[in-house]
């Protein structure tokens, strides 16, 4: 899967779980550019991107994430393996 069609999806993942059309992901989009990007937010989204793209994420996984970029990455490495 493309780099271009993961962004369109997690941007489709974002709109959904932030309930905000408006927000529009980029690599080095982080919780402190998201209004509303709490821990429980945080978790809803995980879950969500990991069944949008038929994937899973160990915890130590997850706690590595610094921005949309490094998900964007794991999502890619997950998808190719």
């Amino acid at each position: 899967m493309e780099s271009v069609e993961i962004y369109s999806k997690l941007n489709n993942v974002f709109h959904d779980v932030f309930d905000d059309d408006e927000i529009v992901v980029h690599p080095n989009l982080t919780a402190d550019d998201v209004d509303g990007w709490d821990s429980l937010r945080h978790v809803r989204l995980l879950l969500t991107v990991e069944q949008t793209f038929g994937v899973k994420f160990s915890a130590s996984e997850a706690i590595k994430l610094n921005n949309v970029g490094d998900l964007a990455n794991l999502v890619q490495s997950k998808i190719k393996s």
